[in-house]
């Protein structure tokens, strides 16, 4: 119903107005208290599903990836999709518009996106401020800088974020691995990086201190872009700051062997889906062996498909997160992905 129906319609619309339309859809459906029909469509559960990764218990292994809900507004909705976790963010100190319209590119022939977003959203308090309800589902928070802050100051923001959403998330995500922010992926290079982790380190101790809480896991979500050296690197910051784990991988700059008409290739951005799926694998992979498994890996990029989500796996991934593929397959792309990892066991 989805692929031949639902989502023909979405695609008339443009990108950016079809994702607005379909939150609006959601929250609607769930106001007249019709989530009890798509629970019993999409929701597969089987406790052999469960997971114990950086502390936490996921009833699936299956997330929603960031960028999907940026502001906090559907995380709870989401759940009755099946999604055993969901990642808010990018979140950012102040509001930002992001980037001039158009911005958002579906690239039907390969199955995947281009977006130049550029961190859209209301800030952090006020995601904050929904936060505050009972959650459903564990939510992770995924934090970045604004725009105007130069790098030289972009811990301050981190650290901002950090503090606001620490009773108000289960994990926190460190993205410095978008390409729509101008000098981002800079931070991603060994001293920058190390900095920033490890005064999120020490504001975890302190705020686990002040609130009687554990630690909340820290993780980092890095580009696909990025060399063997530039990994290796990433292992050795890992293990020296002593962070929790890492989400493998964010869009990619590249546009090798695409299939779509040229005038949209080469919009600017960073591209997801099916293009993506061998790369962010080998990445998985990559950081699986070379740190011989010291640290959760969280894989995303490309899943179309079970297979797609078990050959993740089967490289070394501890979760697996959905966005591309959730639009492009549809939510039943779940229960496929859950059966065919317990017919795996």
């Amino acid at each position: 119903m989805y692929k031949y129906v639902l989502r023909p319609l979405l695609f008339l619309l443009d990108a950016e107005t079809a994702h607005h339309f379909s939150f609006a859809m959601i929250r609607f459906l769930s106001s007249i208290g019709l989530t009890q029909v798509y629970r019993k469509l999409f929701v597969f559960e089987d406790k052999r599903l469960e997971r114990e990764v950086f502390g936490l218990t996921f009833k699936n292994p299956i997330g929603l990836a960031a960028g999907f809900d940026k502001d906090a507004k559907l995380y709870n909705e989401f759940c009755d999709f099946g999604f055993g976790f969901v990642e808010i963010g990018t979140l950012t100190p102040k509001p930002q518009p992001g980037n001039p319209k158009k911005r958002l590119f579906r690239l039907v022939d390969d199955k995947g996106i281009i977006n130049r977003m550029g961190f859209n959203n209301n800030g952090v308090y006020d995601a904050v401020e929904r936060l505050k309800k009972k959650h459903r589902v564990l939510v992770g928070g995924n934090i970045g800088k604004n725009k105007v802050t130069p790098n030289e100051d972009a811990v301050k923001d981190y650290l901002i974020c950090f503090d606001a959403l620490y009773e108000h998330v289960d994990y926190f995500v460190v993205n410095v691995s978008s390409p729509n922010t101008p000098g981002l992926r800079e931070l991603q290079e060994k001293k920058p990086l190390s900095n920033i982790l490890r005064k999120l380190k020490r504001a975890n101790t302190k705020n686990a201190a002040k609130f009687q809480q554990n630690e909340k896991p820290i993780l980092l979500k890095i580009a696909p872009d990025l060399t063997d050296d530039q990994l290796l690197d990433i292992i050795d910051i890992i293990k020296t700051t002593e962070i929790d784990g890492v989400i493998a991988t964010n869009t990619t700059v590249a546009r090798k062997g695409l299939k779509s008409h040229l005038t949209v290739t080469e919009e600017k951005g960073g591209l997801s889906g099916k293009p993506l799926t061998d790369r962010s694998t080998d990445v998985i992979r990559f950081l699986s062996e070379k740190s011989n498994k010291s640290f959760p890996i969280i894989g995303v990029g490309g899943i179309h498909s079970a297979e797609d989500a078990l050959e993740k796996l089967e490289a070394g991934a501890d979760l697996l997160q959905l966005y591309t593929g959730f639009i492009y397959e549809g939510p039943g792309l779940l229960k496929k992905i859950n059966k065919a990892i317990l017919a795996n066991n």
